[in-house]
């Protein structure tokens, strides 16, 4: 029996963690079979995909800035990938590529994880319009948020994803006044990665119940997070939703659901230390 196979393909690659998760649990659950990084220049990116058949893989992630070409270059694809326009996980069912997109699965598995119930606590409050923001918002829709307040300094990008994601999603230029009644604030922004002091929003404004959570993982406590807790608001970080979204293709590839344990999330919080 031949070993499954599967990959991360990004431009750059060597900083992904998919490696050290996927790995983690092929060991784990004594599975035979390798996932590993391959970096694939945009130009080859065409090329590559036509020879997964050939070279043998089940299947593999995606990450940028390839995901807009997945999404083009897959004979078919899954209900999240059409909405949030983007793929990030790839597999053959019956010799055909499908290609898939669990980032919304894994924010929201994130939050059931560290806030159960949080899909009560709507409105929701969602800072930036990239593509880490359609995610969210998908996640949010399949939950049944009816109240889904998008935020971007560049409005037009907000007021595209209030026309793509329909009625109960409106775009604002500032946070202003949205704050007041909302139970959910989420930051997609690259704001407080590496060092940024910056606050994506202040959670002052916030009433007592909400919940703060924010996708940057590193650090794994952003200033957005900090000044949540500070002001005794439930906070949740980022580094599950990168853990969970990995589960539907380890399942799809390997045959067995995995579990995103605390010793998973340990090694991986040491390795984000260790840099």
């Amino acid at each position: 029996m031949a070993k499954k196979k599967a990959f991360v393909t990004g431009h750059p690659i060597a900083h992904s963690r998919s490696p050290k998760i996927h790995g983690y649990w092929l060991q784990q659950y004594g599975i035979d079979g390798s996932y590993q990084a391959i970096d694939v220049a945009p130009a080859d990116f065409a090329e590559f995909l036509k020879s997964l058949g050939e070279e043998g893989y089940r299947g593999g992630n995606v990450t940028i800035p390839h995901k807009e070409a997945a999404f083009a270059g897959v004979a078919r694809r899954d209900h999240a990938a059409d909405e949030i326009g983007a793929v990030n996980t790839l597999w053959f069912e019956k010799g055909v590529l499908w290609g898939g997109n669990t980032d919304g699965y894994g924010f929201a598995a994130n939050l059931d994880d560290h806030a159960p119930g949080w899909a009560a606590n709507g409105p929701a409050v969602v800072l930036g319009a990239g593509g880490a923001s359609r995610a969210v918002i998908h996640a949010l829709k399949e939950r049944g948020i009816k109240d889904i307040r998008i935020v971007n300094r560049t409005l037009a990008r907000a007021e595209e994803l209030s026309r793509q994601f329909g009625p109960g999603v409106s775009a604002h230029g500032a946070v202003g006044e949205l704050l007041a009644d909302a139970g959910l604030l989420i930051n997609t922004t690259a704001l407080g990665m590496h060092g940024d002091a910056t606050l994506s929003a202040d959670p002052a404004g916030l009433p007592d119940h909400a919940i703060v959570t924010d996708i940057v993982y590193v650090p794994l406590e952003t200033p957005l997070l900090a000044a949540a807790r500070a002001r005794g608001l439930k906070t949740v970080d980022g580094l599950g939703m990168l853990l969970h979204q990995a589960v539907p293709g380890f399942e799809r590839w390997f045959g067995r659901k995995p579990e995103v344990s605390p010793e998973l999330r340990r090694m991986i919080v040491a390795d984000i230390e260790g840099h």
